[in-house]
């Protein structure tokens, strides 16, 4: 079974490395969220292989909205590397993606560690800032397609992220307007309560769901809590400009 789970990892690795899409497992196939988890952190020790470093970890399907837009209806998480991480008004080149979509996002910046079943509370004092982001998602299935299994196993579709300045951790979040523009005009708008109903619990989840797989947050890891927006596709030429209210904007260009 490991074997071919690490096939699985292989082939997904691949296709991140090569921008090629590759196929869905077939309904008979279809691995559950808990072996889609096996097999992400599989890819994930093929990509520190290579030198990447874990730094944080993302949550997934976090809003209504995302949920709808892939189809499922379950909370997911994927780990960060420094490869992924971009310069905050910088460039992204399309052609290292195969189909890349942008989405809101608010991000912390962890001060102490935090693991397993916490409060908001605990949450709250673990944080030592909280920033505006975008995280750039991208299947690596053919037409954006996948069961819960999949995706998971895919690191959550998680490809690259932009932070922009951090703010103080104590800033409120609870209900903050979010607005994603392309070349200047709002394409998507939104709130910070979209995510889990508020962001400080997408945290919560985060610590929780990553000590089960014996994955602990750290002391300057980056948490992503996850889109407020349903995401958008993304095409050369466009300026990507995510604006968080209190918190501020990160842009960037894609070439």
């Amino acid at each position: 079974m490991t074997k071919g789970l690490s096939a699985i990892a292989a082939r997904l690795d691949h296709a991140i490395q090569s921008a090629t899409a590759t196929y869905q497992l077939p309904v008979d196939q279809q691995v559950d969220a808990a072996t889609g988890y096996a097999i992400q952190a599989m890819g994930i020790e093929l990509r520190q292989g290579r030198g990447e470093r874990v730094v944080g970890v993302k949550l997934g399907l976090t809003s209504r909205a995302k949920m709808e837009q892939v189809g499922v209806d379950e909370v997911t998480w994927g780990r960060l590397t420094d490869a992924m991480r971009r310069e905050e008004g910088g460039t992204l080149v399309k052609a290292n993606f195969i189909h890349p979509r942008a989405e809101p996002e608010i991000a912390f910046v962890l001060g102490r560690r935090l693991t397993g079943d916490v409060s908001l509370a605990e949450a709250a004092l673990a944080i030592e800032a909280v920033a505006p982001a975008i995280e750039i998602i991208d299947s690596r299935y053919e037409n954006f397609k996948f069961s819960l299994g999949d995706v998971v196993a895919d690191n959550s579709s998680s490809a690259a992220f932009f932070i922009g300045p951090y703010a103080r951790p104590d800033t409120d979040i609870s209900n903050l307007g979010m607005v994603l523009s392309i070349n200047g005009r709002p394409r998507e708008v939104g709130s910070s309560a979209a995510i889990l109903g508020h962001p400080l619990r997408s945290l919560v989840a985060a610590a929780r769901m990553t000590s089960r797989a014996g994955h602990v947050l750290e002391a300057g890891d980056i948490v992503l809590a996850g889109a407020a927006t349903a995401a958008v596709p993304l095409d050369a030429g466009m300026q990507v400009e995510a604006e968080v209210q209190h918190l501020g904007r990160v842009r960037f260009d894609v070439k």
